[in-house]
Order: C-alpha cells, then sequence, then structure tokens
C-alpha cells in the first residue's frame, strides 16, 4: 500500500491550530510562549548543522562569536569554560551528541535561576519534557475534537477548514495526510502517531 509523505500541511497546522488567540491566553502561558520562541531562534542560531542537537562543538563555537573566550587550542580551557562544559554535560542525554531543544531549555532555565544551585539536572530536564509533553496533548485536542483519543479525516478536514487551509476542500486529500502519519493503517491518527509525525519520526 502506498503512503503519502507527512505533510507539512498538518504539522504546521497542528503548531498553529494549538496556539490559542493571544487575548485568550493568561499573561504568564503567553510569556512562557514568547521565552520559548525566544530560546528557540537561539537554539537554531547555535545548532550550525540544522540537525535538532547543539553539540559541545556547536556550542563552543557559538560562545565564541559571542566573544566568550575558551582558550585556545593549545591552551587548557579557562576554569570557567571546564565548569560550564561539565554543567552542559550533564544535560546530554544519554546516547545523544548534543543539547536537544528541551535540554536547551532546561539549561537555559538552571542557568538563569542562578546555576547549579537550584534543582538537579535531571529534574530540570524532567520539567522541561512534561510541559513539551502538555503542550503536545494540548495540540492532539485541538484536532481531536470529539475527545475519543483519535484525529479521524473529518475532524482534520473541520480544522483545517476553520483554519482557511485549501486542503480542507478536498476530502482525498485530507485521507492522504492522515494516511501519512496512521502507522497502524486504522484510518485515523491516535495520540502516538500524532507524537511521531510532529517529532518529524514519521
Amino acid at each position: 500500500m502506498l503512503r503519502a509523505p507527512p505533510s507539512s500541511v498538518l504539522t504546521a497546522g497542528a503548531a498553529a491550530a494549538a496556539r490559542p488567540p493571544a487575548s485568550a491566553q493568561p499573561q504568564r502561558q503567553g510569556h512562557r510562549r514568547a521565552e520559548t520562541l525566544r530560546l528557540r531562534r537561539v537554539f537554531e542560531m547555535f545548532d550550525r548543522d540544522g540537525d535538532g542537537v547543539i553539540t559541545p562543538a556547536e556550542l563552543s563555537g557559538a560562545l565564541g562569536r559571542l566573544g566568550a573566550r575558551r582558550g585556545d587550542q593549545d591552551d587548557e580551557a579557562p576554569p570557567a569554560a571546564a565548569a560550564l562544559d561539565a554543567v552542559v554535560a550533564a544535560y546530554i542525554a544519554p546516547g545523544m551528541a548534543g543539547l536537544r531543544f528541551a535540554e536547551f531549555e532546561a539549561l537555559h532555565a538552571e542557568l538563569a535561576s542562578g546555576g547549579m544551585g537550584g534543582r538537579r539536572p535531571a529534574a530540570a530536564a524532567a520539567a522541561a519534557a512534561e510541559e513539551e509533553e502538555e503542550d503536545m496533548r494540548e495540540a492532539f485536542g485541538v484536532f481531536d475534537e470529539d475527545g475519543d483519543g483519535y484525529i479521524s479525516a473529518a475532524e482534520l478536514q473541520a480544522v483545517l477548514s476553520r483554519m482557511g487551509l485549501p486542503e480542507a476542500a478536498c476530502m482525498a486529500r485530507v485521507r492522504d495526510m492522515i494516511a501519512a502519519a496512521d502507522r497502524d493503517s486504522d484510518g485515523r491518527v491516535d495520540y502516538e502517531e500524532f507524537k511521531a509525525m510532529m517529532a518529524g519520526g514519521n
């Protein structure tokens, strides 16, 4: 059975639909989202190769461009740089080459709160992952209009239509979008399939 490629329209639609109008957001939530967007831009600037991971080399290069000297290759790293390296290493997940965005965000929160005196790195990373999961569930809920735990083609079409996207006019296109994320071929998208699609893992 041929599968349609993952749809960037569905992914972009999920991100856009998950954002309620600014006037409906409590001020604190609006500030948190603005801070997340700002951090995302910083993360993308540091992630020179665009692979979604900031490696220690990319971080070092970024700090160098910002004027924070890390020592020449022949010199030992200054004590402050070594301390920063240790802090960053504590946030890198096992098996990863560097920081993913959730870990970068947790590291930023830890450093902004005065360094390592606050929450332990694992706790900070867990809190960031929990917030990310909350946002993902909120986005899924926008599409899962009847709350049955699945996104049907009809629900997707209704959301795309409300968003004014032209894909909503063609049910065959909407079904292709569902098929692109539907790993178990049941004709609908469950939460895990939605998460995989949003992460680009389909």
